[in-house]
């Protein structure tokens, strides 16, 4: 009688799981496929927002307003006699005058974040930068600029920004 009973649990409870995932899955996707009225509704706002954005890039007078490109994180480690001792995240951001620049300058990226680690790699490793042992915010930047005038030319942009600077010891 007891093993009737075990088999008669398992039953419902099995009985009562599969109803349950076949209601929940079981419904039609219709809303996620193809377009709808909320799809078509977000890609006109959409539209009009970035037609606002061509319409205000100038100020009215001629100036264009700065833009600003952001790089991925710089992930850089001190090294010491004894091996890596500190991890250091920079987030870069490069302040530009108008679009135009900002394509050139997002195009460069990849040679900019080159000219970045080998820079700061040795000025890191040489402690040239750290001071006690905390980053000197202010050298690291005007290495930045330097750099950044050498790779992409001095009125390429405006100033390299620091968003991030993270010190992490091992």
């Amino acid at each position: 009688m007891k093993k009737v009973f075990l088999a008669l649990v398992a039953i419902i409870i099995l009985g009562g799981g599969a109803a349950g995932a076949y209601l929940y899955f079981g419904q039609s996707a219709e809303a996620s496929v193809g377009e709808n009225d909320e799809h078509q509704k977000a890609a006109e706002a959409h539209e009009s927002a970035e037609a606002h954005e061509s319409n205000e890039g100038s100020d009215g007078h001629g100036n264009d307003k700065a833009v600003y490109v952001e790089m991925d994180p710089l992930i850089l480690p001190i090294i010491d006699k004894n091996g890596v001792n500190q991890m250091i995240s920079l987030v870069i951001v490069i302040e530009v005058e108008n679009n135009k620049k900002a394509q050139k300058v997002t195009a460069m990226i990849p040679r900019l974040k080159d000219a970045y680690i080998q820079e700061m790699y040795g000025v890191l490793n040489k402690h040239a930068a750290l001071r006690g042992g905390v980053v000197q915010v202010g050298y690291i930047k005007s290495r930045l600029n330097q750099i950044s005038h050498r790779v992409l030319g001095d009125d390429a942009f405006d100033e390299v920004l620091l968003q991030v600077i993270q010190q992490r010891r091992i």
